[in-house]
């Protein structure tokens, strides 16, 4: 018997969520970085809801991203994106991803740090072009120099993104790979744990 709890009490998920409480993890970071497709799998592993912040605002407004940018601008988008990212906080703990200049306001910044542990998975800008370069539905994209303005904005927010609570390096490895270490790191971070692997993973994030 006791060796049939002994997977239980030594699974990561378990002990995160006992740590999470009632906080939810947030997903932060440009464009590209996998913030869906890894927090989706994030959430398969810990049994919580994945939630994307950019579907749920396309909800609430009745019309997608590109068309809320054309139709109102920009200022309007990121006042409803700060709407929906404080309702969706309220409502318990979830795997959220959000978009990527939803960190930039401080008011939100804010909230996730009293209501989340915020994790930023960082990409080098050549990865980050070739995962959306083939993407139509990037408002801030649809300019003359792509290239050009994902540097800016890698300028204008990596520092910022630096003050969430952990950094993991998304990078052109399997998935699973950059979900494992999100789990290991996670867990240390929540239980005071040295993670199994890291230095040697993160610096590749730079290179």
């Amino acid at each position: 018997m006791s060796d049939a709890a002994l997977p239980i009490q030594a699974a990561p998920e378990a002990d995160i969520l006992s740590a999470l409480g009632t906080r939810s993890i947030v997903l932060v970071g440009m464009m590209g970085v996998g913030k869906s497709t890894i927090g989706r799998r994030m959430a398969a592993r810990l049994k919580l809801p994945f939630v994307d912040a950019d579907t749920e605002i396309e909800s609430a407004a009745g019309m997608t991203i590109p068309e809320i940018f054309e139709r109102h601008g920009e200022p309007h988008f990121r006042d409803g994106e700060a709407r929906v990212i404080a309702r969706l906080l309220d409502g318990g703990p979830v795997v959220l991803a959000t978009g990527g200049g939803a960190f930039m306001r401080e008011e939100t910044r804010t909230r996730i740090a009293a209501k989340a542990v915020s994790i930023w998975l960082k990409a080098d800008p050549d990865v980050i072009m070739r995962r959306v370069r083939r993407r139509a539905d990037r408002p801030l994209l649809q300019t003359a120099d792509p290239e050009g303005t994902v540097t800016r904005l890698l300028t204008e927010r990596e520092p910022i993104y630096g003050h969430a609570d952990l950094t993991i390096a998304s990078r052109d490895v399997p998935h699973d790979k950059i979900v494992e270490e999100t789990i290991e790191t996670l867990r240390a971070h929540l239980c005071g744990e040295q993670p199994s692997q890291p230095p040697a993973d993160v610096a590749s994030a730079v290179r």
